[in-house]
């Protein structure tokens, strides 16, 4: 599955925009009021928490992406491979059978004698 455009250049932008605003903290452009948010230990433990809940589903997100790369293109497993090999004896066993009860000269059940 490829990824839309309209969805790489979104990120893009809040990358972008994410960068912009750190260069203007480097260079004291502006200032974020640091201060009043640990002054306030309300403000400062949400901020933490916030911050910590968008790491983890991050890293979720992140950890099913690898995970289904790595695992998608790898093919069959082993015990797949041996499913699909007994499947591929069954038939020709299955074949076998067919072809040998067709051949039989011998009917499958006596005959019934008549009673008078």
């Amino acid at each position: 599955m490829r990824t839309p455009r309209a969805l790489t250049a979104l990120w893009i932008g809040v990358v972008g925009v994410l960068l912009i605003i750190e260069i203007a903290q480097i260079t004291r452009f502006f200032t974020l009021p640091i201060q009043s948010a640990l002054a306030n230990p309300l403000v400062f433990i949400s901020a933490l928490v916030f911050t910590t809940v968008l790491a983890l589903v991050g890293a979720i997100f992140i950890g099913i992406y690898i995970s289904h790369r790595i695992l998608s293109s790898g093919g069959f497993t082993p015990f797949e491979e041996e499913m699909l090999k007994m499947r591929s004896e069954v038939r020709e066993l299955a074949r076998t059978v067919r072809s040998l009860s067709t051949r039989t000269d011998e009917p499958a059940e006596a005959p019934r004698e008549e009673r008078p």
